[in-house]
């Protein structure tokens, strides 16, 4: 298929402007794409960047971009040492750790410090995943699409491009390779990768330290949490990724970071360097006000009830905790944060300063001759489709947040595995190999269940379901409830005694009769056939239109501001934002201090309260104020802010100064400003780091590891 040269021009030139900003100041916002930062380097190096812009990314092995690895596939991490040392959060460890732990060891009230590498632990499962390189092949991926082309085809004709240029890269590259979409599907760019997945445990501290203030202090400043937890890479005889083997040995590499403890103040150039999970800065102010209207506080009232009914048990019962804490850190994680973003986009009158730019936006779009045809009645095809479809949303969200909320329904699933396998045309022998395959892989979900804990959320979650799910409540719920007495109580006791996927036991031996009777099974079953049949088809239908729509609003957008740097939004690859050391007060003209001590940390313990309660160890050290090295003033500075991009994902992204080194972990944002996912504000959006000063005298003076300090590389102090 030939492209005409209008088509040629009009779709090099968004290529263009994406990635090359002309006349413009520098900026706080956006989550930069590392080599396309590096074509365009004026607004960092205006923002203070002191160190050649190459350093930073290059595709020679040379840059940091071999510094910083994506962590789990959730987080980051950064490489401290020429030996595969590795530093991220500690609630980025969590899960890893938990799979780890055990009543006798119980690493979160202990921590785990391994005092040379022949005591770090195995981390089954866990990866990391380096960016060797990243390169535009947009014009190679949509040379020849236009915007007449149905969807289907397009995307046909897109696919195989990929999976061929895919296959090329690997074969040229000798790496992994994956093309990704940006920017709605206007860009792509191949990532050439390396993947490690031989992780040891080196450095974990305790609960008291690596999560000091839980939910309470979670998404908010002044903060006192020591989020960090350390790792190292191991690798092969010739230093290449392996799987683990006792023989491996630590990963040798000359590109790490420089860790400079000598501080910063106020104002200090700051850059982010990670892979931030998802953001939605240039959707219609008619997908937000979904967002603040209908998504986020469904999930934040169920996860509310829910986060009562474990925290309740939790409480009471220890050996509850060990099983339910990193499930309940993830489930609050995402409660607090919404709650959040809701309060910093009304706050900040985000939906209606969109409807404000779609209005030029539409001026444009009739008036100019720039404008592309299908940008004039583009927003109001979306104001309609979404508003046909917010019942639809809302209901869907119920579902998933309250029914499936609840693990013994959720876990149902498993149930209805064996029941397929049993309606299939299989012989005897290989209907009993599949079901036993289903049972084994299902077991371990139990080793973190309580079947207690779970039916007290079954009693809170299922009367929000019922009351509002409205048209989607099935009648069987209505049934049930009405022969249990209307007592949610007694349909939960009902439910739980009789329930096959209450433990793994049950689950052996099962007939279908006794799978098509089983309680919790029904409840699943009705819903997700509810969701199939009412659900799923409306919201994928709309999902389709939205994507489409979405992308032409992006592309249209990106020749509306072709003279500006409209950055792609995040989607869980290699980003750079930068910005500075700044403190923030949301609620009036003083600003809070940009940095937090340990001695504010410890005047916050509460023996009585665990998230509070802090090691004696530690309230030792700061009585004696036995600092070390890390004394600044008499304390050790703990924790700070700066006004940098980022979002989910960028949890442990090392936090550099202006030459490129090392001063902190990312590992959190001000609650107001978790917004950024959906409206940037420099006034109101901040990250919280964690000082690699405090890090530091924990692993010293806390931890007793010193000996990994012997191996990091430190800048130079200042001469007076």
């Amino acid at each position: 298929m030939q492209l005409n040269t209008k088509k040629a021009s009009l779709i090099l030139s968004i290529w263009g402007c994406m990635m090359i900003p002309q006349q413009r100041a520098a900026a706080k916002e956006g989550m930069k794409v590392p080599p396309a930062l590096v074509k365009s380097p004026n607004d960092i190096i205006a923002a203070g960047l002191q160190i050649p812009v190459e350093k930073l990314y290059n595709s020679t092995g040379t840059g940091l971009n071999n510094a910083v690895v994506h962590f789990g596939g959730g987080c980051t991490g950064e490489i401290i040492s020429g030996q595969g040392l590795l530093l991220t959060n500690h609630h980025c460890g969590y899960g890893t750790v938990q799979g780890l732990a055990t009543p006798e060891t119980d690493y979160f009230a202990k921590g785990f410090w391994a005092m040379n590498k022949g005591q770090e632990l195995p981390c089954p499962g866990l990866k990391v995943t380096f960016i060797r390189e990243m390169e535009n092949v947009t014009e190679r991926v949509l040379i020849g699409i236009n915007d007449e082309m149905r969807d289907s085809q397009r995307d046909s004709v897109i696919s195989v491009r990929i999976k061929h240029l895919e296959n090329g890269f690997r074969y040229t590259r000798k790496m992994d390779a994956a093309i990704k979409a940006f920017a709605n599907g206007n860009q792509y760019w191949v990532i050439i990768t390396e993947t490690f997945e031989d992780l040891r445990l080196v450095g974990f501290p305790p609960n008291g330290i690596g999560q000091f203030g839980g939910d309470t202090d979670n998404w908010s400043w002044p903060r006192h949490t020591g989020d960090f937890s350390m790792f190292r890479i191991y690798a092969d005889s010739n230093n290449k990724a392996a799987k683990y083997n006792t023989k491996n040995r630590p990963y040798e590499t000359k590109t790490f970071l420089t860790i400079n403890a000598n501080g910063y103040k106020e104002g200090d150039f700051t850059l982010v360097y990670g892979f931030p999970g998802r953001t939605q800065e240039y959707i219609s102010s008619m997908e937000l006000e979904q967002v603040v209207n209908i998504i986020d506080p469904i999930r934040i009232e169920a996860r509310t009830k829910k986060l009562a009914a474990w925290t309740s048990r939790m409480q009471q019962d220890r050996a509850v905790f060990l099983k339910y804490t990193s499930k309940r850190a993830g489930v609050a994680n995402g409660w607090k944060k919404w709650q959040g973003e809701v309060k910093g986009l009304k706050l900040n009158n985000a939906v209606a300063k969109k409807k404000t730019e779609e209005k030029a936006f539409e001026s444009w779009a009739n008036t100019s001759a720039d404008a592309p045809e299908f940008a004039k009645n583009l927003l109001f095809k979306i104001q309609v489709m979404s508003t046909a479809n917010d019942a639809t949303l809302a209901a869907n969200e119920y579902i998933r947040e309250s029914v499936l909320g609840i693990e013994l329904i959720a876990q149902s699933a498993v149930l209805d595995k064996i029941l397929q396998v049993m309606n299939a045309p299989l012989t005897e022998q290989q209907s009993k190999d599949s079901i036993a395959k289903i049972v084994k892989s299902a077991t371990g979900f139990y080793k973190n269940y309580d079947a207690t804990t779970d039916k007290a959320v079954f009693e809170t979650l299922m009367p929000l379901f019922v009351e509002k799910g409205k048209a989607f409540v099935p009648k069987y719920y209505k049934d049930e409830l009405a022969r249990n007495g209307n007592s949610y109580k007694e349909w939960a006791t009902y439910v739980f005694n009789n329930a096959a996927a209450s433990n793994a036991q049950k689950l052996n031996g099962l007939t279908k009769e006794q799978i098509l009777n089983d309680p919790a099974w029904k409840i699943y079953n009705e819903i997700i056939n509810i969701r199939n049949q009412k659900v799923v088809p409306t919201l994928m239908a709309y999902q389709d239109s939205l994507t489409r729509y979405n992308r032409l609003y992006m592309k249209a957008q990106m020749l509306q501001n072709k003279y500006k740097d409209l950055y792609p939004d995040a989607n869980s690859t290699l980003r750079i934002a930068y910005g500075k050391v700044k403190g923030i007060d949301p609620d009036g003209p003083a600003t809070y201090a940009y940095q937090t001590n340990v001695d504010e940390a410890v005047a916050k313990h509460n023996a009585d309260v665990a998230e509070f309660n802090a090691p004696e160890k530690l309230l030792n050290l700061q009585s004696k104020k036995d600092y070390g090295r890390w004394a600044v003033n008499g304390t050790v500075p703990l924790a700070f802010i700066a006004d940098n991009h980022t979002s989910g994902g960028n949890s442990g992204s090392p936090v550099l100064n202006a030459k490129g080194e090392l001063i902190g972990t990312n590992f959190d944002r001000v609650w107001e400003g978790t917004m950024s996912d959906y409206y940037f504000d420099e006034h109101w959006c901040r990250n919280i780091s964690l000082d690699i000063r405090y890090t530091l005298f924990i692993v010293e003076k806390l931890g007793g590891a010193g000996w990994l300090l012997n191996e990091m590389r430190f800048a130079e102090k200042p001469k007076d």
